[in-house]
């Protein structure tokens, strides 16, 4: 295939034993704003050398009024997130926040913190450019070892369509590929503002057509591939299906939903309940919206409000919300549209939590639990 760049990334075995020579431990998944391959292996510096295990987190502080019931090991994690004084991103152009300290961030610096050591990674990575409608996107592959066929999962990371990267959300990718045992491919599509609706959306399903047409390039098998996202992400991945179905397209086999952006109603009981919630609330979603969407009408575009949308045909769903989070009762709503519309739905809420929770499974336990779910029902329909 013409116009296509491939690297390949350090394998992890190597790059432990030189690692190990230095003593030093493996810390994986870096957060800043660059999304090249280079960039998936973060510093492994300045790593405490206490040996505590995930179990042992204690905050420092009582629950935030706004969350009283909040799990230690998440509070822990959202302390060290607001440890880093970073102001407001609302306040932020988004070039500045995309240069943010991110959850991520802060489950690495806890994980250096406690000596949490990252699992050995089980897949291989490596990365492709493919065009688009006015440019090209960047696609990066978790891969099993072996030759294959193996199932496709196509992952669109969270961020509101504005923040974040492939190298933010990592830790989800590889957990999602790692117990699936399927080949990941993890979109960077383009962001807004350089980019506004629907462009994330149209290189989201180029993506997905993409791979549908490639997948034996890849390892893959074309007849088995679904679909999943965080966030924004999720959103992505129902409109890839959606748009799937209205093209005649190949439909994936399942569709993932992390606590997806589902709707453009900001008024629902837990936008209400957690709107100062962190590390997403209701002002910073505004502030996503008015990022993405080119005026406010946009918002009842069924590609954005998903509850409203033609939900008919879509592929067997699996919703995940989290307690701590504004986007929990539009993620519910849907899971009930989805079921309405006659579609195979499983949905599950996990408490305690916060929104981002799912890539934390390394110091959350609820993040684990939630990525076996996950699995479980991504296997069943890839089998």
């Amino acid at each position: 295939m013409k116009n296509i760049t491939q690297k390949i990334y350090f394998k992890w075995p190597v790059y432990k034993l030189f690692m190990g020579l230095l003593l030093l431990n493996i810390i994986a998944g870096s957060c800043n704003d660059d999304t090249s391959d280079s960039n998936v292996i973060g510093d492994s510096s300045n790593v405490a050398t206490t040996d505590q295990s995930a179990t042992d987190l204690k905050p420092s502080a009582p629950p935030p009024a706004w969350a009283p019931d909040m799990k230690p090991e998440m509070q822990t994690v959202i302390e060290k997130l607001g440890s880093y004084g970073t102001p407001p991103l609302t306040t932020l152009s988004a070039q500045e926040a995309r240069k943010t300290p991110s959850p991520t961030t802060a489950v690495m610096d806890v994980m250096k913190e406690r000596s949490i050591p990252i699992p050995e990674s089980k897949v291989d990575t490596s990365g492709q450019d493919i065009p688009v409608s006015g440019g090209s996107i960047h696609l990066r592959m978790y891969t099993p070892k072996g030759d294959g066929p193996f199932p496709v999962i196509v992952y669109y990371h969270g961020g509101g369509w504005v923040i974040a990267d492939l190298d933010t959300y990592d830790p989800s990718a590889r957990a999602l590929a790692e117990q699936t045992n399927s080949v990941l491919v993890s979109v960077a599509y383009r962001q807004a503002p350089e980019h506004k609706f629907p462009t994330a959306h149209n290189d989201s399903y180029a993506a997905y057509e993409w791979v549908v047409k490639n997948a034996a390039m890849i390892k893959g098998d074309p007849k088995k591939i679904a679909v999943a996202g965080e966030s924004a992400g999720g959103n992505l991945a129902a409109a890839v299906s959606i748009m799937a179905r209205d093209k005649k397209m190949t439909l994936p086999v399942h569709q993932l939903l992390v606590y997806p952006i589902a709707s453009y109603d900001m008024n629902s009981a837990s936008y209400q309940k957690y709107d100062t919630a962190k590390p997403l609330g209701k002002g910073l979603m505004a502030w996503f919206f008015e990022k993405y969407l080119p005026n406010k009408s946009v918002g009842q575009n069924p590609l954005i409000s998903l509850v409203n949308a033609n939900l008919k045909g879509l592929p067997p769903t699996t919703i995940i919300t989290a307690e701590i989070d504004p986007l929990q009762s539009e993620g519910q709503l849907l899971a009930e549209k989805l079921k309405a519309a006659g579609v195979e739905v499983s949905s599950r809420n996990f408490n305690g939590v916060t929104h981002e929770f799912f890539g934390m499974s390394t110091v959350v336990p609820e993040a684990k639990d939630a990525q076996e779910f996950a699995a479980s029902a991504l296997k069943r329909s890839l089998k």
